[in-house]
């Protein structure tokens, strides 16, 4: 090979075969994290245009507020920004609903949101063992994720009526839908877990999913 050529195809491999060497890191986001709420916003964002569906849009400023305080999990590959998810309380602590689930690009397809997800979970019912865990999304992969943990697919009504978390929905292009509706529908399914109930997680039920796409 020519000094200074691009690197063959091989190379790239074996570039790429050491850098899944390093462990990915998943934890409880710290103060010293927000260092990437700037890189979490836009990730947020541009997730939100690629599938043309409605996401609420979080601020790098928000994103602050939810790592200071310890309600969030982030996910690391050394330096580099790979996920993130945080928990919002409502209710006067009745309600907790797990938000911001994304994946950078280019660690998507290997299960990492499903790490999050799961380590988010743990985060709430150790923080918040008495409430109620909830949350309204259209992807799928989220709801498949959500129903292994032990959540039910419930009608609006069954949600937080703080009018605080609604007001959350107010940057989703699907807003009009939900004032339409009186908040008792959108294009976004709501999942609950019910600690009292003491759901256990369980197989994916595919009739449960077929269902719920064509709703």
């Amino acid at each position: 090979m020519e000094y200074g050529a691009p690197f063959s195809l091989d190379e790239q491999t074996i570039i790429l075969f050491f850098s899944t060497l390093y462990k990915m890191n998943i934890i409880r986001a710290k103060a010293k994290h927000i260092i990437y709420a700037k890189t979490i916003s836009e990730c947020i964002d541009d997730s939100a245009k690629s599938r043309g569906t409605g996401i609420a849009r979080r601020t790098p400023e928000y994103i602050h507020t939810k790592m200071s305080n310890g309600n969030a999990i982030i996910a690391l590959d050394n330096d580099e920004f790979a996920g993130f998810c945080y928990i919002e309380v409502w209710g006067h602590g009745k309600y907790v609903a797990h938000s911001g689930l994304i994946v950078a690009p280019k660690y998507r397809g290997q299960g990492l949101a499903k790490k999050i997800k799961k380590e988010v979970f743990e985060l709430s019912l150790m923080k918040y063992p008495n409430a109620k865990i909830f949350g309204i999304t259209t992807g799928m992969a989220v709801m498949k994720i959500n129903y292994q943990l032990g959540y039910k697919p419930v009608h609006f009504t069954e949600l937080t009526d703080d009018p605080e978390f609604w007001k959350g929905c107010q940057t989703c292009k699907n807003y009009d839908i939900l004032t339409r509706t009186e908040r008792k529908m959108c294009l976004c399914t709501g999942m609950l877990y019910d600690p009292v109930e003491k759901i256990k997680p369980k197989k994916i039920d595919n009739k449960v999913f077929k269902r719920l796409k064509k709703n």
